[in-house]
């Protein structure tokens, strides 16, 4: 048996590996930050309760990728302030995030975050790490779907151009 046949959390991880949760932590770090700003920006109280959710599963998935950087001896990236509470009223008009702009934003962080937890599961040697991130990109992917479902309820979604000639007529 190899250094590579025993049980995953004794097995060494790849640089690329060490790599993907050290910048999972350092992402995770910022979309935190993001949203919890955005949250002071947005009015729609549907679209409130996605960004914490969205902020509740960040703070999920940091704490269990922080683990496994620690426990494999990997410092951990530096970590944005929590940014301060703000009253909708308080910002200027000219200054706000529109809800669909913050809709839109969150629609395309979960979009690359489910691109780059493919890519961590396709390039993982231990199980764990890819089980991890199996699990990191369902969460997203669910999440998605409601964020989805808000754009098109709200009248937000700019789809691209829709096929609509179907059976081949001119």
């Amino acid at each position: 048996m190899g250094i590579l046949s025993g049980n995953p959390k004794e097995e060494p991880l790849h640089y690329g590996e060490a790599f993907d949760l050290w910048a999972t932590v350092l992402a995770g770090n910022g979309m935190i930050a993001g949203y919890q700003t955005l949250i002071n920006h947005a009015g729609d109280d549907d679209l409130k309760k996605l960004l914490l959710e969205a902020i509740d599963n960040c703070q999920h998935d940091k704490k269990q990728v922080e683990e496994l950087l620690k426990e494999n001896g990997i410092g951990l990236p530096p970590a944005a302030p929590e940014p301060p509470e703000a009253c909708l009223e308080d910002i200027p008009v000219g200054a706000r995030v529109p809800d669909p702009a913050i809709a839109a934003t969150l629609s395309a962080d979960i979009a690359a975050g489910l691109v780059t937890s493919s890519q961590v599961i396709g390039k993982s040697i231990r199980e764990d790490v890819a089980m991890l991130f199996l699990q990191i990109h369902n969460q997203k992917a669910a999440l998605g779907a409601k964020v989805l479902r808000l754009n098109k309820e709200k009248g937000w979604l700019i789809p691209p151009p829709l096929h609509l000639n179907k059976h081949g007529d001119c």
